[in-house]
């Protein structure tokens, strides 16, 4: 039972530390047949909800129906009359890799 208690807060505490803090500013850039164009995002973590923003260059759009799981996120932005969704691998505490329907792009983190 002792080793049977240890191993579960182990277990716990490892889940705990799993996920990587993203709060906070991210900048990326998108290469497009038109040209490469930079957008931002301001990310908040809460619990297993992700909130924030999307800032480029057609404007600012709230990030909508966000997640977080372990490494993982998810989220959906809206730009007139159309949606996007978006998934995403936090690659380290410094990269997130995102994907949608428009392909791949590597954010970084904004340091302050």
């Amino acid at each position: 039972m002792k080793y049977f208690l240890i191993l579960l807060f182990l277990g716990g505490s490892l889940t705990i530390f799993a996920q990587t803090n993203i709060d906070g500013n991210w900048k990326g850039t998108r290469e497009t047949p038109n040209g490469s164009f930079e957008v931002n995002y301001t990310f908040k973590v809460d619990g297993k909800t992700l909130t924030g923003m999307l800032k480029g260059q057609f404007g600012e759009v709230p990030l909508e129906n966000g997640k977080i799981d372990s490494n993982k996120i998810s989220y959906s932005i809206t730009f007139n009359g159309t949606t996007v969704d978006s998934t995403g691998e936090i690659l380290n505490e410094n990269e997130i890799m995102i994907k949608n329907q428009f392909g791949e792009m590597k954010l970084t983190r904004v340091k302050s």
